[in-house]
Order: C-alpha cells, then sequence, then structure tokens
C-alpha cells in the first residue's frame, strides 16, 4: 500500500516512535516561526534554556499581532524580539511588514519541509507542500534548540476535490464546506490531505486559505501536494530552487475520503459565533451589514486584494458600511500600489488598516452594538471582535466586497445579475515585487557574542512550574460549557499588550466569566494557592479551542491551577497543559461531567502515581463521598514531562543526562 504525503514527509522526519496513527513520534523541525503575541515567551524560554544560537535549517521572529503602541508594553516586546533574533540567529520580520504566515508563505515556505509555529494557523504553510503545525511557544522554544517536536501520528482524511470554482465562488468557500461536515470539534488526531484534479486548479494562495483554516477544524496539519501551481508560484517569488515536486503514491489509502465538487459549491458563510456554524449565503442574504473587513491570515493575498479593488473600481461603498482592508503583507501592498489598485481602494471609501492581524484579534476596528460585521477570517468567536455581543460573519472576500457595496448580505453571483458586474479573473502575477528590506537577518557568531538584548521593564520572564503533589488536594474553579475557547481562558484585544509579564495578564484570565462586584477568577484562585489548595476546571467538549496561545495553560498554572477535567481537550492546549505541568484528565463517564459543581472539593489520592503508570485516575469528591473515573491518555513522555516539573524542566534535564 502506497503512502500518503503527509505519511511521507513526517517518516523523512522521523527521530522517535513508530509511523503508525495514534503512536507517538517525534520528528526533525526544519523551520519555525514564532509571532510578538508569543514569541517574546518563546524567546525568553529559549534563552533560559542557555543554547545561544538556534539549530533549526531556518528560524523567523515575526511582529505582526500588537502593532498599535497604547503604552510602553508593545514596543518594549518589538525592541527585545529584535535584539534576540539577531543574537540568536534568528531573521526578524519588523512591524509593517506583514502577517506571519503570509510572509513565510511568500519567502521563506519550502515544499516537503516541517515547520513549527508558535501560532495555531502556522499550518497555512501546507499551501505550498509544508507540513506545518502549530505548537505552543515552548515546544517551538525547544525546536529552535534543536529538540524534536512530539505529536501522536495522525490518520489522514483525504478530500478528494473535483470540478473548477464557478465565479464568484471562492477556496474559502471550500473550507466552510469542510467545516459544516466536520464541525470544530471531534477531528483531534486527525491531519487533512486534499487532493485530485480539482487540488490541481487552485493556486497556492488559494490553497493557503484552505489549509489556513485547517486550523477551525482542529486536526494536527492540512496540505495540498507540490506541483506546477507551486513551481510557478516559486518562479514569481524568485525561488525557483525551493521548488520540489511532490504527491502522495498513487496506491495511497487515507482513513477516510471526503469528495467535494468544486463546481457544484455556492457562497457560504459561517454565522455567529462559530466557525462551524455555515449557512449559504442565499439563505441568510438580505441581513443588513454595518462593517466590513477584509484580510488576515486567511484572504490577504495578492489575489484576493486585486479581486476586491477591481469590484470597487469606479463605486463607491455603501453609506452605512465601515469598509476595512488589511493588506497580508508589505509585498502585497506595494504591489497595489504599484498597479494603482490601492487608489481604487481608497477612492471607494476603504480604510487602509496595517498590513497585521489587527481586527481578526479584536486589536481595533471593532464593530459598533448591534451591527454585524462580514469578515474575511478564519475565526468569530463570541466577542473576539473586541466588541461584547458582537455578530460577525466569516465569508470569502467575493462576498465581503459585495456586501460593502450593497449595505447587506448579498450572494455575489446576484450581483452580476442584477447590476451586470462580472466577476474579475485575477490571474496570478509571473513576477512579485520582491523587497525583503524589513526581513532582518540575524548576525553573525562573532557580532553576536557582542551583541546586548533589549529587556523593557514590563518583560517578565516567566515564574517556573512547581512539581507535582503525590496527593491533590483541589477545588473546582470553574464548570464551563463546551468549545472553550483560548480566547474564553486568556483574552486578546487590548489584554494582550500584557503577555510578557504573567503576573499581570494572569489577572484577566477567564475574564469572559468574572461577574461585576465579585471575586474574579484570578482572585479566587491565588485565595486558593495561597492556602495550599490546587485549583481545577472542568469543562465539556473541545476545551481549549482556537489559537496555541500557551498563556492559556501559562497563566492558570501562575494562579495555581493543577489539572483540567474535560469531556475533550484540543490538541495544542492539552500539549501546552501537560507542558506547564497541569495534568489534563478526560471524563472517563461523560455524565460524571453533570455531577460536579464550581466550589466542589476534589481530591486525587496518589496522583504521581497515577501519572507514572496507571491510565485512568480516581478523583474523589469528600463531602459526600461520591467519586469518579478519568482517563489520563498520558504517552511516556508525557509522563515523564508532567513527574519532571514541565517541559523546560525536562529539557534541562535530558540536556544534562
Amino acid at each position: 500500500m502506497g503512502k500518503t504525503l503527509i505519511h511521507k514527509i513526517l517518516e523523512a522526519h522521523l527521530v522517535a516512535g513508530r509511523m503508525a496513527p495514534g503512536q507517538e513520534i517525534g520528528i526533525r523541525i526544519d523551520q519555525t516561526l514564532t509571532q510578538d503575541a508569543t514569541g517574546t515567551t518563546a524567546f525568553l524560554l529559549f534563552e533560559s534554556m542557555g543554547v545561544p544560537r538556534v539549530r533549526t535549517d531556518l528560524s523567523v521572529s515575526y511582529v505582526d499581532h500588537n502593532m498599535a503602541g497604547f503604552g510602553p508594553e508593545n514596543h518594549n516586546d518589538h525592541l527585545y524580539l529584535q535584539t534576540v533574533a539577531a543574537k540568536s540567529g534568528v531573521y526578524h520580520s519588523r512591524a509593517g511588514n506583514g502577517i506571519c504566515h503570509q510572509v513565510h508563505l511568500e519567502r521563506f515556505g519550502k515544499p516537503g519541509a516541517t515547520l513549527l509555529g508558535s501560532d495555531s494557523h502556522t499550518p497555512t504553510g501546507g499551501g505550498i507542500g509544508m507540513v506545518a503545525i502549530g505548537a505552543g511557544g515552548l515546544d517551538v522554544a525547544v525546536a529552535m534548540a534543536g529538540g524534536p517536536f512530539y505529536l501522536t501520528c495522525p490518520k489522514v482524511l483525504g478530500v478528494k476535490l473535483t470540478g473548477r470554482l464557478s465565479d464568484w465562488v471562492a477556496a474559502k468557500d471550500v473550507i466552510l464546506k469542510l467545516l459544516s461536515i466536520l464541525s470544530t470539534k471531534g477531528n483531534v488526531g486527525w491531519a487533512v490531505e486534499y487532493f485530485g484534479p480539482g487540488a490541481r486548479t487552485l493556486s497556492v494562495p488559494q490553497r493557503a486559505t484552505i489549509t489556513n483554516m485547517g486550523a477551525e477544524l482542529g486536526v494536527t496539519t492540512s496540505l495540498f501536494g507540490s506541483d506546477e501551481q507551486t513551481r510557478a508560484f516559486l518562479i514569481a517569488q524568485r525561488r525557483q530552487k525551493d521548488y520540489l515536486p511532490l504527491q502522495a503514491d498513487a496506491d495511497s489509502e487515507y482513513d477516510r475520503v471526503i469528495e467535494i465538487d468544486l463546481s457544484q459549491l455556492e457562497p457560504l458563510a459561517a454565522c455567529p459565533s462559530s466557525p462551524d456554524n455555515v449557512k449559504t449565503v442565499r439563505e441568510i442574504a438580505g441581513t443588513k451589514v454595518g462593517q466590513v473587513a477584509i484580510g488576515s491570515c486567511t484572504n490577504s493575498s495578492y489575489t484576493d486584494l486585486m479581486m476586491v479593488a477591481q469590484v470597487l473600481k469606479g463605486r463607491r461603498v455603501h453609506p452605512m458600511v465601515e469598509l476595512g482592508i488589511s493588506p497580508g503583507s508589505r509585498e502585497v501592498l506595494n504591489m497595489l500600489a504599484r498597479n494603482g489598485a490601492l487608489a481604487d481602494l481608497i477612492a471607494a471609501g476603504a480604510r487602509i488598516l496595517e498590513s497585521g492581524c489587527g481586527p481578526c484579534i479584536g486589536q481595533g476596528f471593532s464593530p459598533a452594538d448591534d451591527v454585524v460585521s462580514l469578515r474575511t477570517f478564519n475565526r468569530n468567536f463570541a466577542g473576539r471582535t473586541g466588541t461584547k455581543g458582537d455578530r460577525a460573519y466569516l465569508v470569502s472576500p467575493e462576498t465581503a466586497v459585495v456586501a460593502a457595496l450593497t449595505g447587506e448580505i448579498t450572494d455575489p453571483r446576484d450581483l452580476s445579475e442584477r447590476r451586470g458586474i462580472a466577476f474579475p479573473t485575477i490571474e496570478m502575477p509571473g513576477e512579485f515585487h520582491i523587497d525583503d528590506s524589513m526581513i532582518e537577518p540575524p548576525l553573525d557568531e562573532a557580532q553576536a557574542r557582542k551583541a546586548e538584548v533589549l529587556r523593557g521593564r514590563t518583560i517578565v520572564v516567566p515564574e517556573a512550574p512547581p512539581a507535582l503533589q503525590k496527593k491533590l488536594d483541589g477545588q473546582v474553579l470553574l464548570k464551563c460549557g463546551d468549545k472553550i475557547t483560548t480566547d474564553h481562558i486568556m483574552p486578546a484585544g487590548t489584554f494582550l499588550k500584557l503577555r510578557s509579564n504573567v503576573p499581570e495578564y494572569a489577572k484577566v484570565v477567564f475574564n469572559c466569566f468574572n461577574e461585576p462586584g465579585s471575586p474574579t477568577f484570578a482572585e479566587r484562585a491565588l485565595a486558593l494557592k495561597s492556602k495550599g489548595i490546587a485549583g481545577i476546571i472542568v469543562a465539556g467538549e473541545s476545551y481549549g479551542q482556537g489559537s496555541s496561545r500557551e498563556h492559556a495553560a501559562l497563566c492558570p498554572m501562575y494562579l495555581g491551577v493543577r489539572a483540567v477535567i474535560a469531556k475533550t481537550i484540543e490538541r495544542i492546549h492539552r500539549a501546552n497543559l501537560i507542558n506547564f505541568c497541569i495534568v489534563p484528565i478526560r471524563f472517563a463517564d461523560p455524565a460524571d461531567y453533570d455531577r460536579l459543581e464550581a466550589g466542589d472539593a476534589l481530591v486525587i489520592d496518589d496522583l504521581i502515581g497515577a501519572v507514572r503508570n496507571a491510565q485512568t485516575v480516581r478523583v474523589a469528591r469528600p463531602s459526600d463521598g461520591f467519586q469518579f473515573v478519568g482517563n489520563l491518555e498520558l504517552s511516556s513522555r508525557d509522563r515523564e514531562v508532567l513527574l519532571t516539573a514541565g517541559l523546560l524542566s525536562y529539557t534541562r534535564e535530558k540536556a544534562h543526562a
């Protein structure tokens, strides 16, 4: 039996374990990326390992999340990242150069390579034929130091694409269709591989849109083969030397196959407030729209924005719509400026925002109260826009730009019929305008030894996790429901500037659940911690969806949380919990979730013994004698990490063994 492409690349990078689905494997990482929301912590942890220079083929530090400087915190981080990258052998993409995933695709992505990024949308690189995986910053720091990355060898879902996209139907509609089939939960331990004649019709930017939102499925990674489309893209980026043709074996067998006929797709939208709440645009047509945001790492490529500019040329945005456009990279913005498309966007009434993540993470351009916002982004979790009670829809640039003109959700195919606006076919350029002047190469080793790393007063080295206790005496600090995201745990938006100071950022853990006039989650947790009582979080399905933000484990750890008991926990967050010595426990019987309440005192008599060699753990509630069983589902390495007080201590111990 032949091999899938994902398994071929993983096997070529295998350094530990056996290539069998469900088995833990360790792989060599060729490239890493960090961004400023997670990168400061990642580099602080990297420095604490005592490794002077990165040991990957290539590592890049991007600044793209916290661009607005309200106070010194963000710029302090930018200066730290710039100087620590130079000293550590890492390329640095400065603020304004673009979104990490877009820039990495353009300038660094290589077919057949492995990429580990401290951002959950790192699988964007799968659009160019990489096995690109999102992870917590500590895992990325270990990879930068030359250590392997450990993961569960995934099952592979093959998505066979046939046909060709119709006018006004976009790559975004492909992934929204898949989300409507698979949802955002229940896909841990899987990877997605796209193949078939339809896949060959999609450009690299279109493929990257699809692989980018694979993060919303909760899969390990998503991947397209590397073919003539890949070669054309790399030639246009003057990187033809990086081209490598790659496909699955002709007789490869997938663990499951879903077929999507591109010619039968229609414009889709993810309705509030989850990426899998998918309806056809025709179903929700007529809904009044007050804001449209086009950009993000999902849909801000040159071809996306050229299409938008062509539709808007000579026309005006609806007077009751605020339109913001965030080019994905300086390269894209430069090209729009040079060919006149930028002038067309401005003349139409669009606001041109920075080449960064901005609105996607609630950093500005938040909608008004009770206003529908159409966004070409990848997440529409409640409140993510920065507005409480927001009504955010995820759509393609085609659907977004048409709504900007009409003032309501409109099937873009109807616009062609009613107003005679022809669909603008945008060809991939034969050559991109290349200007890497805002990507700074690292210093050589001699220069690096003399270089100073700038550390602002707002940058605080994270506290190390305490060792596990033999007996866990704990209390349920919070009982939450299904689909709790890392945004729920650690709010982004205006709070994200605190990320380099854990004691400060920890004050807003679970801020969305805090009630005015009542003690906050952080205050209650610290009160328990002062008494030697462990904090416990109880959750439903798919706990820890969304961002790779390791602060969603690091800050609770600082507050004294030592266990999370849930029906299911998402892959990246589960790894982050283990990395920071918080024990992830899954209900053996999901019905036991209903019997627990916030405030319950829970005891695990021999936690260390269970972590060392048991598959289950017994949890008792002394107040009434109720007991239940939790599944640990830990690999041998997971057990070692937990017993060594987290990944940082484990890595140091291994280095000195």
